[in-house]
């Protein structure tokens, strides 16, 4: 037996389904951002949901009892629940929701080439726009997976980078090599040296050398994308006591690249 509601009439409605223990469960979200959610962007789920509560069908406002929820997953706290639908149920999306979901994911792989990337010709790094510019020209498309889990995760994005410099190299639309920049960072201060690189440990691929003996020497790998945030963090963070060095390119070969 379904409890019955009045019948819910909600407009800019996506509502997400999922089927489970023979039950059809259905939850109602605003459009476009249902999208946000499993990519990560959007993290407030009051923002998400239209209506904080599951249904058997949304617009007849019919929600299941506690023993159907009980059968299909194991707990009836709705909240759980809702989270479960969000992330594994599937939707339907409209095309201008698709198109923009597409654009954005092009932009975000067109951003990674241009962070992993160096024109070998000037060894500097190629604007975004020039890489999706020749991306296309390459046949290049990013795919995305709109109705399944999150298509722009930082590791799905990555893949999808690391394919199309395959593509560009391969297309010889544009000259591209996969470079890391091995580069010294200096300071007088050792100890404040330790606080300063909880800051940008992460901007580093890996770590060669850490001397915190006298004054402070590391010697590091970073994607040619992060040699300006790192300038930029060391400056503010240190009023320019800190000397920041580019050594030389290391060439990333194929296969080398692992995905973490």
């Amino acid at each position: 037996m379904f409890t019955p509601m009045n019948q819910i009439r909600l407009t800019n409605v996506s509502i997400v389904r999922l089927r489970k223990g023979g039950i059809r469960f259905e939850i109602a979200c605003y459009k476009n951002k249902v999208m946000e959610w499993r990519n990560r962007v959007e993290t407030n789920i009051d923002n998400v949901l239209q209506i904080d509560n599951v249904f058997l069908n949304v617009s007849r406002g019919t929600v299941p009892n506690k023993e159907q929820l009980m059968k299909a997953f194991k707990t009836d706290d709705v909240k759980k629940i809702i989270l479960e639908i969000l992330e594994k149920g599937e939707f339907q999306v409209a095309e201008r929701e698709r198109q923009q979901h597409s654009e954005n994911l092009s932009r975000e792989v067109a951003q990674m080439v241009s962070d992993m990337c160096i024109n070998p010709e000037t060894n500097r790094p190629y604007p975004v726009t020039m890489i999706q510019k020749a991306m296309t020209s390459a046949k290049f498309t990013p795919k995305a997976n709109a109705g399944g889990s999150a298509s722009s995760s930082t590791n799905a994005v990555k893949q999808q980078a690391l394919e199309a410099i395959r593509t560009l190299r391969t297309s010889g639309v544009l000259p591209i090599s996969r470079a890391q920049m091995r580069v010294s960072v200096t300071m007088d201060s050792a100890r404040d040296a330790k606080r300063l690189m909880e800051k940008i440990r992460p901007l580093f691929s890996s770590i060669e050398s850490e001397d915190y003996s006298s004054d402070f020497q590391l010697t590091a790998l970073i994607d040619p994308g992060a040699f300006g945030p790192l300038n930029d963090t060391l400056n503010q963070e240190t009023r320019g006591q800190v000397q920041l060095k580019f050594l030389s390119l290391r060439e990333v070969r194929e296969g080398e690249e692992r995905i973490q």
